[in-house]
């Protein structure tokens, strides 16, 4: 199990690496008491069926630079792979701005390939690679040196097997012409919006009971506040207030800080110094919102005149076509859309690319009566009706 813990050493690996047709990524890191995840280890394999060809790569090691990893990165002549990659591009796009191209994520190609929703790695090594997964070191403390040989064991499995599982999945893409689809997929994680939080924009992901567009100022600014300050600091937003805390404080509005101390959900060190400052300053922010600045939330899908009977009907097609084509369902269409198609709207993802294909031209055919749904034994069958 080796360990690389310099410049030169990861180097050396990643020029080797580039010779190959793709390299497996995977990352381990700690996020609970920062606001950016700490990145702790990085595990990578060449092709190959033995643990030889795979490497750990100690960050924490004292003067290591992850820059050769990022010349593979832009490598477009090597495919990088990770399964669920999100979070592990959120830590590259943090610390280098640069995103793995071309990218290969076998959750996504999974789903594609029809081994259900947002399917675990760890069914994936036992439904393709044949083999169990250790996982009791998944929840460690990946900061604490040295690694013990069952940490670097775990970490290595998650590349070693994400080999055999690539090379089936993109083999089965290739046979069934679904590759472009996974392609569209993953467009969105190689988009900088996608990791880029907006801290006026912070203000959507609070959950409260009222719509007030005045309310929803103070809602903002608080939520803004937050935003800045965990990210400035580096710490949870939690640890600055929760939501429940912030919402209390955008029914409440404290004037001063006489105020701000009957706060019952308050931190005790958000009552003061800073936090207690800013708190009061988002406040009257909020409470002096111009009017043409007022917050107001997309309530248009709430108003939209949905046909009941269309959508059931959308949500039979749904399973029928996603049966048929051996693809997630959820991959397609939530539920919300369905309700969308059905209420008349046409700017829905599940209408577009390779989705269209796949549901929506007969989704469409559907809402305009040109095909009606039968019932042949425990299948459903279209049949045309012009």
């Amino acid at each position: 199990m080796r360990t690389i813990t310099t410049t030169e050493e990861l180097a050396g690996f990643c020029a080797e690496a580039a010779t190959h047709g793709y390299v497996t990524v995977d990352t381990e890191f700690l996020r609970e008491r920062t606001y950016y995840s700490k990145l702790c280890l990085i595990q990578l394999a060449m092709p190959g069926d033995t643990d030889e060809t795979a490497v750990l790569v100690d960050p924490l090691a004292g003067g290591l630079s992850l820059e050769p990893l990022y010349d593979l990165f832009r490598d477009t002549s090597v495919v990088k792979v990770f399964h669920a990659a999100r979070q592990d591009l959120e830590i590259f796009f943090v610390d280098a701005g640069v995103f793995p191209e071309p990218l290969f994520d076998t959750q996504v190609a999974a789903m594609v390939c029809g081994f259900g929703e947002q399917v675990g790695y760890e069914t994936l090594v036992r439904r393709i690679a044949k083999k169990p997964l250790d996982k009791t070191s998944r929840f460690t403390d990946w900061s604490r040196r040295p690694l013990t040989d069952a940490q670097k064991i775990y970490a290595l499995a998650d590349v070693t097997h994400l080999r055999v599982i690539y090379e089936f999945l993109a083999a089965r893409l290739e046979e069934t012409e679904r590759s472009r689809w996974v392609h569209e997929e993953l467009r969105v994680l190689t988009t900088p919006a996608t990791y880029i939080v907006e801290p006026r924009e912070a203000w959507r992901r609070v959950k409260t009971r009222t719509s007030s567009p005045k309310f929803l100022a103070v809602v903002r600014e608080l939520a803004a506040f937050r935003e800045i300050y965990a990210q400035d600091r580096n710490i949870p937003r939690n640890r600055v207030y929760k939501d429940d805390a912030l919402v209390e404080l955008a029914s409440n509005k404290p004037k001063n800080s006489e105020e701000l101390g009957r706060a019952r959900l308050l931190l005790r060190e958000a009552r003061r110094g800073d936090i207690a400052d800013g708190i009061l300053a988002a406040v009257a922010a909020g409470v002096n919102c111009p009017a043409d600045d007022l917050p107001r939330p997309d309530r248009s899908r709430e108003k939209l005149q949905v046909n009941p009977a269309l959508a059931d009907l959308l949500r039979v097609l749904l399973k029928a076509k996603t049966e048929s084509a051996g693809v997630a369902a959820r991959l397609i269409a939530p539920a919300s859309d369905l309700d969308a198609i059905a209420a008349g709207l046409r700017d829905v993802p599940a209408l577009s690319g390779w989705r269209l294909e796949v549901f929506g031209e007969d989704a469409l055919r559907l809402c305009d009566g040109r095909i009606a749904l039968a019932a042949e034994g425990a299948d459903v069958r279209i049949v045309p009706l012009d």
